[in-house]
């Protein structure tokens, strides 16, 4: 399956300017990678009804292998792996903590909603069907995806909702906040640490390094020197972190952004191999198969052919 470009901090807005909240559902087929690694400054909620994937959130790595939801706080580095063949939904619902804030600062805008909004409380990483909060946790999520219209399996393999509808808002936010109660009430939530992920922050920093200069050659000392490591151990970092080496993913990435102009312009295929950070046309070439199984002129009439 495609995945998403922004492989890195995400720019698409979750939801509308005046109401930041959006639900996404992602179908896996077969092992892969099913979305890369990104981060962004909005909450997300996962649900994953069943299967096996392998979730990686900072660094560390969570086998999920049965119902349940998942937390990422916002900032947070993280993506997911399908780990079997078979087909499965993940479902999450992504959105902005000041949604939930209030104008009278009551009891719950002190110490609940403003300290999340602030990073200052996270959420709980994971919650199964053994803990007892779990049945109305789902219960509460299946209310959201209702009010923004319950996407059905024969949807888009990727499909996202968005809505402008007061009565489905109001809906949205009750349910949201009703979760965070629920949270609340079994002491769910727990102080952030006072020192950040250095390592976290440096392989962000690389990937935000590599996105503005994909175009131009990319050497590991640049990468190293972003962020004050030495080479060989920044290496083994980013590799511990994103499972490739540095080379490896620059290569992945200047692929996905010719196949991006491939889909979108009628630029020549010589001119997209130096758009895309390649003086070598040959270089390009090997590369692009080796992501692809194809040409780029023949991945060119293949979505010629789909679209005519």
């Amino acid at each position: 399956m495609d995945q998403p470009l922004s492989v890195f901090k995400e720019i698409r807005p979750h939801g509308t300017q005046s109401f930041p909240c959006a639900v996404y559902r992602t179908h896996s087929v077969g092992k892969g990678t099913l979305v890369k690694h990104h981060w962004h400054d909005e909450a997300e909620i996962l649900y994953f009804s069943g299967g096996e994937f392998r979730l990686e959130i900072n660094m560390e790595s969570f086998s999920i292998q049965s119902e349940g939801f998942y937390f990422i706080n916002p900032g947070e580095l993280h993506s997911i792996i399908t780990e079997d063949t078979d087909s499965h939904w993940e479902d999450a619902v992504v959105f902005s903590p000041g949604i939930l804030s209030f104008d009278s600062y009551d009891e719950a805008q002190i110490h609940l909603v403003k300290p999340i909004q602030n990073g200052k409380l996270l959420f709980p990483r994971c919650i199964t069907p053994q803990h007892p909060a779990f049945y109305s946790l789902r219960n509460a999520f299946g209310d959201i995806m209702r009010a923004f219209g319950q996407m059905s399996e024969d949807s888009a393999s990727d499909s996202s909702l968005v809505t402008d509808d007061l009565t489905s808002q109001l809906y949205i936010k009750s349910s949201l906040l009703y979760m965070l109660a629920t949270l609340s009430a079994h002491k769910l939530f727990t102080p952030a640490e006072k020192n950040f992920n250095k390592s976290v922050e440096s392989v962000k920093t690389a990937l935000t390094y590599i996105k503005e200069n994909y175009r131009d050659k990319i050497y590991i000392s640049d990468l190293a020197g972003q962020v004050n490591l030495n080479e060989q151990y920044f290496c083994r970092l980013f590799k511990k972190a994103i499972g490739c080496s540095p080379i490896e993913y620059i290569n992945e990435y200047r692929v996905k952004q010719a196949r991006r102009l491939l889909e979108k312009s009628n630029m020549p295929v010589t001119e997209i191999c130096l758009e895309c950070g390649y003086n070598n046309l040959g270089h390009f070439l090997r590369e692009f198969r080796r992501y692809t199984g194809t040409t780029p002129l023949q991945y060119r009439k293949r979505l010629d052919g789909i679209m005519s």
